[in-house]
Formats: C-alpha cells, structure tokens, sequence
C-alpha cells in the first residue's frame, strides 16, 4: 500500500516524500482510513510503529481541505486584520482544532518536530508544544499566535486552562499518546478534567501498548463507537533488537561490565537507563571520568538542559545518555545502537519502550540487562510480558560467581556485535572481545559506588514516577 492509495491531500503527499517515507507502517494503513472518516480510535500500538503519522497525517488532511475550502484565510489572519483596522490589540484565550496530550515533554516535543515535517507545505498550519520547564512568557507568546495544533504535558496544560489561556470550545480532535504511561504517571484526574472541557462532539483517538484495565476503562468513557485497532508482530518483539541479560555479583561487578560493555568498538551511541535522577548524575559523572562522552537526562532537569543534551545526542557529540525512563520517554535517535538496563524497569512495559529507543526505522539494535541474582523474577515477568526468551550472556573474564539457573538458556559470547549481524547469539571462533585493542580493565570498572548492594533486593523509589 502507498499513501497515495490512503486518499492524502496532495500538500501531505509532497512533503512525506521530501522526508523520505515511501509506504505506510501496519498501524498507518490501519487507522488513517478511519480516522478520515471521523471514527474514534482506540489503537494498541508499541513505540517505534509510526503511530504519530497515524493520528497527525489525517488532522493535516482536514487542515488542508478546510484551509483550500476557505480560501486560506485562517483565524490567526482575521486577527491581524484587526490590528490593521487600528483595533485595540487584546489577548484571546488560544482556541486549538486539535489537542495530542502526551506524558513527557520530550515526546511533546517530538510530535510537535514531526507535524512540522508532515505539515512543511501547508502555509497556515500551526504546531506548538506546552509544557512543564518551558517559561511561561515563551508560552504566552505561542499562545498569542492561537495555534492550530497543540501538542501538551496535562500538568501545564491545566495551568493554562484555569487562567483561562485555553479554550477549547472549536476543538475538533483530542489524541491520548501513550495513554498508559500517562495514568501510570499519575496524569488521571487532570486527563478527566480535560476532556471535560471539550466539546462532546470531539472525534477522540487514544494510543496506547495495552487497552486493558484501567486503560480500557477510560476508553470508553471518553470514547464514541470507536474502532479499535491492535498492532502485533514484529514492533511488539523487537525482532530487530538482540537481547541479552548479564547477571552479575555486585555494583563493583556490575559496573565494570558497564565499562566493557561500552567500550565496544561497534557500538555509535547508547542509553543507559537507572532507576533514579541521582544515579543518572552519579553514573554519567563516572562514566566521564573514565573517558566517556556520557551526559544525563532526568526530570529534575529544566526543559533548556533537556534539549541542549538531547540536541547534543542527535549531533554525535553525546555518546553515552543515561537517562532515567521518563526523561527518555520519546528519543528518536538513528544512532543509538546499544540500550543498557544499568536498573531494571519497575514495570514490564516500560522494559519495550526502552529497548525501542534502539533499532528505530527497521534498524538492528542490541538491548543488554545487568541485573543482580535476586532480579531473576523479575527477568522472567519481562519475558511473560514480550513473550520472548532473553538469552544469558556470560563474558569471558567477567564470569559471575554465582552462576545463572541451569533452567536458562546461557550464551558464552566473548565476541562483539555488530548492528546487521544476524548471526544470533552464537559467536564465531576467535572472535576478538569486545575491548578495544590494548584497553586496559579497571578493577572497579567507572568508579566505586556510594550504594550498598542491599539496594539490588530493595529497590528506592523512582525518581521522576
């Protein structure tokens, strides 16, 4: 299927065909056709599946139709129409056609990013992001230009609803991105207070990795008729992603396979994910020390750090990111080959959109875990989840003390990996380690840790949840 076969207006067709895209994703072909006729969608989709085009590409659609239909005027140029007639200039509440909610400023932030890549031929056409760590004057001043998209974190978004900077009485469409890390995230009562707010006759489209529970309870509540659409297969697997886990002993051991591990000759750039802001701080600075190009990312962060270390990462110049899961919410990075669990995740969930910050656009990507003993259940709930096995690897000169469970299928592999190998996990003879060359090993890999080892059995709390 193309996209011309999708009934795209011709301005949408140009510009995906300057940004490279040839056919639709499953989920594309899927919910465009419905959401042109207006249906609610209930779409259960993982990360890296294009679910952004799947909800922006049919709202750009209709911005295209209406704005050809009215002869491009647009509200925003009645307004300076009125400034010319020497009308006294006043602010007006921001009156969006369309609301995408999402959990984190940095999937905001890309959504706004990629409607400006689908929306570059349409002249009239506004896309701008509210959220938490940006100035407030910044965002007044977006406000001010009355947006026709708005892309928002709820928190913010509340703020600017109860001083009345939003109004939503002409909105024509509501999208919940990545519903459940929302509600996991606490976001409940503020997504029902927003959606109070608009319009009944809204057409609704949430996407989110499962539609059970509490997630489908909200669904329909806030839904009309809808269709649901449910996208399996290779994005839930991640079969262009190797998976490995390394149990090891301690933090001391732990870290110096972290070390190893990122001195990897075929490795471009990496996440690291921990369990809290402070570790993020703590390993980064460590990671630097030991001659890394390492930078943190967590939600303590104001939102200009953010970007400028996000910015640094897409340029090359960041090569270790280790971030905390809600700050890494929505990185869309073509050169991270390698994610590390440094902690694992809290919830199974979270454990595939880590992993899907690797291996975007049909690219290899290589997802390895570092988790103590004691986590071994919690290795197995991460594979009832993905319903996949992930292989224990063993390193020749970094061998645990404690062996792994003669009932898990173990994989000594002293040789590196290369993204586009699909040898498995099986290595070749004399295959070289991953060092490099003449790299010396650290006793204490990057650094001594400040944690005792019983944090592996008790976990603190985490951080930006």
């Amino acid at each position: 299927m193309t996209f011309e076969a999708l009934g795209l207006h011709t301005s949408i067709l140009k510009a995906l065909t300057e940004a490279g895209y040839t056919a639709p994703t499953t989920v594309q072909a899927q919910a465009i056709p419905a959401a042109l006729q207006g249906r609610d969608l209930l779409v259960s989709s993982q990360t890296g599946s294009g679910k952004t085009a799947a909800f922006m590409l049919p709202a750009l659609h209709k911005f295209a139709s209406a704005e050809l239909q009215a002869g491009g005027r647009t509200s925003n140029q009645e307004r300076q129409g009125a400034r010319a007639r020497g009308e006294r200039p006043r602010f007006q509440a921001a009156q969006p056609k369309m609301l995408v909610l999402t959990p984190t400023r940095e999937l905001a932030l890309q959504v706004t990013t990629a409607t400006d890549k689908y929306g570059s031929q349409l002249r009239r056409v506004r896309a701008v992001s509210i959220l938490g760590g940006m100035p407030y004057p910044k965002q007044m001043q977006l406000l001010a230009k009355n947006p026709e998209i708005l892309v928002a974190t709820p928190g913010r978004l509340i703020d600017h609803m109860e001083s009345g900077k939003i109004n939503f009485d002409q909105l024509e469409t509501l999208v919940l991105d990545e519903a459940d890390r929302m509600l996991d995230m606490g976001f409940i009562d503020d997504i029902e207070k927003i959606v109070a707010a608009t319009p009944e006759t809204r057409q609704t489209m949430l996407f989110s990795a499962t539609l059970d529970g509490v997630v489908g309870n909200m669904a329909k509540r806030i839904t009309r008729d809808p269709m649901v659409i449910q996208i399996a297969g290779s994005a839930t697997k991640h079969e262009n992603i190797e998976q490995r886990v390394h149990f090891v002993d301690d933090l001391s051991h732990k870290n110096r396979i972290l070390d190893h591990l990122l001195r990897d000759e075929s490795m471009d750039q990496a996440v690291v994910f921990t369990a809290t802001k402070r570790d993020a701080d703590t390993i980064a600075d460590r990671l630097n020390i030991a001659g890394f190009a390492a930078a943190a990312l967590h939600g303590d962060m104001h939102q200009g750090a953010r970007n400028r270390t996000l910015d640094a990462l897409r340029r090359g110049q960041v090569r270790v990111l280790v971030a905390t899961d809600v700050a890494a919410r929505g990185i869309d990075v073509p050169g991270i080959t390698h994610v590390f669990n440094y902690d694992l995740p809290k919830f199974p969930e979270d454990y595939v959109h880590r992993i899907g910050r690797t291996g975007r656009a049909g690219r290899n990507g290589l997802a390895i875990s570092l988790a103590n003993h004691a986590e071994n259940m919690n290795v197995k709930r991460i594979e009832r989840f993905t319903k996949q096995l992930i292989p224990v690897n063993i390193i020749e000169g970094f061998e645990p003390k404690k062996s792994a469970s003669a009932a898990r299928p173990s994989s000594r592999k002293p040789g590196g990996w290369k993204p586009g190998d699909n040898r498995g996990n099986a290595a070749k003879p004399g295959q070289r380690t991953f060092s490099k060359p003449g790299a010396p090993r650290k006793e204490g890999g990057f650094g001594k840790s400040t944690r005792s080892d019983d944090a592996y059995g008790a976990r603190r709390s985490y951080g930006d949840r």
